[in-house]
């Protein structure tokens, strides 16, 4: 298992955040505990759920017997790290009790049977925890490498929140909305960064770029429009797949379209600045 886990750690920091085989696809991210009784910080690949500002991940150890030892070191020293692959990010680990845990792990398990699966075969509670940030810095040091990673994340979600939608049937569950509205979060809060901090100093060191920011600011403004609709779409109180399906597509193909654009024009001029 640790050689396992050893080469899903290295391909995953390889790869900004994205590994294959049995994990192509897969939400995952890299736990840092500290042992409980040796003080080793050990680090091990994990399943996470989106939540707002908050990460969920769920001790299930495959359903067996025992919590996993990641659970016992976090219970013990809650302050963690955590890595997206973009973001290495300290977090405080909370476990979820009574009324909070069951109804989370419901929803996880309507998204995903497998967690429901995994309790069937255990007389344990599978724990579910959330991870709390409280401090980060970018893994990429290279502003304008930096700037793609974090793209590259926000392409990757889309596609797994598309494949969800079109395999959600005839309803969205909760989780799943839960993942749509987490990414419109996400996105409006990078494109203000951008907006109030990285266009503006540009702006100022280059003067030339002024035509090429002031585009990127009318897209950001297309992309919010296009982020709000999919909002009220979520904000029903039954989700059309389609309909939702529909404004993922569109918002999609305009982001995606002012990603390429943006990373021809900045990349390389980042990556010549001191972060």
């Amino acid at each position: 298992m640790d050689d396992f886990n050893s080469a899903v750690i290295e391909e995953f920091r390889a790869n900004g955040g994205r590994v294959g085989g049995m994990f192509e696809g897969a939400r995952l991210l890299l736990l840092t505990t500290t042992g409980a009784r040796t003080g080793i910080r050990r680090t091990v690949p994990v399943a996470y759920l989106p939540d707002g500002e908050r990460t969920l991940i769920i001790a299930s150890a495959g359903g067996g017997p025992r919590h996993p030892a990641w659970f016992h070191n976090l219970r013990a020293e809650p302050r963690v790290t955590v890595e997206n692959g973009v973001f290495a990010v300290e977090a405080d680990a909370v476990v979820l009790e009574g009324e909070e845990r069951d109804a989370v792990f419901a929803r996880a398990a309507e998204a995903d049977p497998g967690w429901a699966e995994y309790q069937a075969e255990t007389e344990r509670t599978i724990p579910v925890v959330a991870l709390n940030p409280v401090s980060g810095e970018a893994v990429e040091q290279r502003l304008g490498k930096g700037l793609i990673a974090v793209h590259d994340a926000f392409r990757r979600e889309l596609a797994m929140v598309r494949d969800e939608i079109a395999r959600s049937g005839p309803g969205l569950g909760a989780q799943l909305r839960i993942n749509c509205l987490t990414v419109c979060q996400g996105l409006a809060y990078h494109h203000t960064m951008e907006d109030t901090g990285m266009f503006p100093a540009l702006a100022e060191a280059r003067p030339e770029l002024a035509d090429v920011i002031a585009r990127l600011g009318e897209e950001h403004t297309r992309v919010e429009t296009l982020l709000e609709q999919l909002r009220i779409q979520l904000d029903g109180a039954a989700p059309d797949p389609a309909a939702v399906q529909s404004e993922v597509e569109r918002l999609t193909t305009e982001l995606e379209a002012h990603l390429a654009y943006e990373e021809e024009q900045l990349v390389p001029i980042l990556d010549t600045m001191t972060p």
